[in-house]
């Protein structure tokens, strides 16, 4: 008898556990109410959401990851084309009539466990339907935005939504006609939302999606990027920005009946967590600290006392002009790695510094050497311009425009230093040496304003760059960089056209000091110098000297007795 009772409490406690383990691994959702979820491992968990009101027509379900994988699925068991598995899933589910409750299902495709946040939103009849035209991915309906990204762009796809219809209804068919009572009518806006430079925490990525989970929300805190037609491809490409977390959101407006709905928001990084080489927590590599660091230096020394140490100001201008040119031909046309790149480019560096200075030192010509120098002030100030919203206009997507303006405005520049070239040359200095600071800066804390020339650098590197939309956030640091970037050019500027007011414009070439020495001394018969042999007749003299037979001491001649 007490077997047969344990054998019941263990069957009963076993009941009670499964029941519970049902229980823990079912959630329940309220409609627009955000919902912390956990995967257990190797488990499934099944949302629910019950008590829909009879006016919402379909519902999307969308779960968030910061970098795991999660599966979503209609079924306990995922099939193709019936469940989606990334960082940022949704599903949408149309309703039927009297229908009031739903379920999905959610777990991890490699069976860990993950912790996500979810969302279900109700949209009526007459909202837009995300993704209920597609056609390229494998759901029937998909209101997903795909993303992919590389080192240089990040782009993303969704599929066209279709109309809103009610519950029972057939859906309006998708490419049947082209006319305003189709889905052609529809609009789509996409937009952009940036976390807080630096801060990749999973707590922050949170609250950010919280905050662009529905349109209204949407509209508030994000950025609009852009808006098109139904006739207009769905996909767009965006500068990638490494270590920076991006989201973005895609809302589909139906402008008859003035109503809207969103698409799954989507985040990158455009960095892997996962990777245990060049992952987000390895973008801050020691050579590029060190490489930037002494140039963050030398470009301080440039901004306040540049044109007084001429030679010096000429060496770093040269650094500059031909690292950039080399680091791009090394790019484009090896796989060497990052470190051997920079070092060689630092090594070629040096030698475009040595050849501007000597350049100098050999001819004297001044007016040269400083449209050099206007050149890389030309640049700067090209990048700033396309670094504006400026660079984001259509007509610039082109390459041969782009590229025919941006080497225009670089042109012109130096044209002025024909005619102020100490100005100029001072101008120079402060401007461009105090960013070089701003670079120093970017080595250790992220700061928006390196991509003033990186996007430029990465139009080279990459050919389809073109396409992609610039857009880079400007928050706290970012302002404030431009403050220290304002403060220390100007600083410079007044400080060496203070100094330099009373001196001559620029220093002679030694060289031709040395050849003016010269002629003095062959024509100036009073100089003492006039009558010493020249430096190589002193040196065949001395050599005679040391070759000369010495004469014997002492009388050699017969003594006279």
């Amino acid at each position: 008898m007490p077997l047969k009772t344990e054998c019941l409490v263990l069957l009963v406690l076993s009941w009670v556990g499964s029941l519970r383990a049902q229980d823990e691994n079912r959630v329940v959702f309220s409609l627009g109410t955000f919902q912390n979820v956990s995967v257990p491992v190797n488990g499934t968990v099944q949302a629910v959401v019950s008590r829909i009101p009879a006016d919402v027509s379909f519902i999307t379900l969308q779960f968030h990851t910061q970098h795991r994988n999660v599966t979503l699925s209609y079924s306990q068991v995922p099939l193709f084309g019936f469940s989606v598995t990334a960082e940022d899933a949704g599903l949408l589910s149309a309703l039927i009539p009297s229908q009031s409750t739903i379920s999905w299902f959610l777990n991890t495709p490699d069976g860990s466990s993950a912790a996500a946040i979810g969302v279900i939103l109700p949209y009526t009849s007459t909202d837009p339907v995300p993704g209920a035209c597609n056609q390229e991915f494998p759901m029937e309906i998909d209101p997903n935005i795909y993303l992919k990204y590389n080192l240089f762009e990040t782009t993303i796809t969704f599929a066209p939504a279709n109309l809103g219809y009610g519950r029972g209804e057939i859906p309006p068919a998708c490419d049947v006609q082209t006319d305003s009572s189709t889905r052609w009518r529809l609009v789509y806006e996409v937009y952009q939302f940036f976390l807080p430079e630096g801060d990749q925490s999973e707590q922050s990525l949170i609250s950010s999606m919280e905050r662009v989970a529905n349109v209204q929300n949407v509209q508030d805190n994000s950025r609009k990027v852009m808006s098109l037609s139904s006739h207009e491809k769905t996909q767009f490409s965006f500068m990638s920005l490494p270590g920076q977390g991006v989201i973005f959101s895609v809302i589909v407006r139906d402008p008859v009946l003035n109503t809207s709905a969103s698409y799954i928001p989507v985040h990158t990084y455009a960095c892997s967590f996962n990777s245990t080489l060049d992952g987000c927590q390895d973008l801050d590599k020691v050579s590029t600290k060190v490489f930037f660091t002494v140039l963050g230096l030398a470009g301080l020394f440039v901004c306040f006392v540049g044109h007084r140490f001429f030679k010096c100001e000429l060496f770093g201008m040269g650094f500059g002009f031909m690292a950039f040119i080399f680091f791009v031909l090394i790019t484009t046309t090896t796989t060497l790695d990052y470190n051997i790149r920079l070092a060689l480019t630092a090594l070629m560096g040096v030698v475009g510094g040595v050849v501007l200075v000597m350049s100098w030192w050999r001819f004297g010509s001044v007016l040269a050497c400083v449209l050099v120098v206007g050149l890389i002030l030309g640049f700067l100030i090209s990048s700033i311009l396309f670094f504006t919203p400026l660079g984001d206009l259509p007509v610039f997507h082109n390459d041969v425009v782009f590229w025919v303006v941006f080497v225009c405005i670089m042109v012109v520049v130096p044209l002025f230093f024909i005619r102020w070239p100490r100005e100029g040359n001072i101008m120079t200095c402060g401007v461009v040496g105090a960013y070089t600071v701003v670079l120093a800066v970017n080595a250790y804390t992220y700061t928006s304003l390196s991509y003033i020339t990186l996007d430029v650098l990465k139009r080279f590197l990459n050919h389809n760059f073109s396409r992609a939309f610039i857009s880079v956030p400007l928050q706290d640091i970012d302002f404030i960089m431009i403050t220290v970037w304002v403060v220390l050019g100007v600083s410079g500027i007044i400080v060496q056209l203070y100094r330099e007011k009373s001196r001559p414009f620029f220093p002679p070439s030694p060289y031709v000091l040395w050849k003016q020495e010269r002629e003095r001394r062959k024509t100036n018969v009073l100089d003492p110098s006039y009558h010493k042999p020249s430096l190589p007749a002193q040196i065949m003299g001395r050599i005679r000297q040391l070759t000369r037979r010495a004469e014997p001491a002492g009388e050699t001649t017969p003594l006279l007795l």
